[in-house]
């Protein structure tokens, strides 16, 4: 699906937090800390993301028993290439790949 409009900030921080671990998986609780998003903010992000294909979601099961299977995300070929296209887009503000 195409994109009609230019990411959100939030969006954008997204972005980075995800391209900065080259497709590793990530737990929706890791982003928040990482990226200052709230649960409200994020969430209904990561879907709309999934939904645009630029980022695949997955249920994770625990290393160890108890704790309850969660979602992970990473990105998808055209999230890194949005997040890619973004990264000489905002002058004066690099954007790097990971926050943390």
């Amino acid at each position: 699906m195409v994109r009609k409009r230019q990411p959100s900030k939030q969006m954008c921080r997204l972005l980075e937090a995800l391209s900065g671990t080259h497709g590793e998986w990530r737990h929706g609780y890791d982003l928040m800390k990482v990226t200052g998003l709230l649960s409200g903010t994020l969430y209904p992000l990561l879907m709309r993301m999934t939904e645009e294909g630029l980022v695949e979601a997955e249920w994770r099961e625990p290393a160890q028993p108890g704790p309850p299977a969660r979602h992970a995300y990473r990105l998808t070929s055209a999230g890194a290439a949005l997040a890619r296209d973004r990264a000489g887009s905002v002058p004066g503000q690099p954007f790097k790949g990971a926050l943390a």
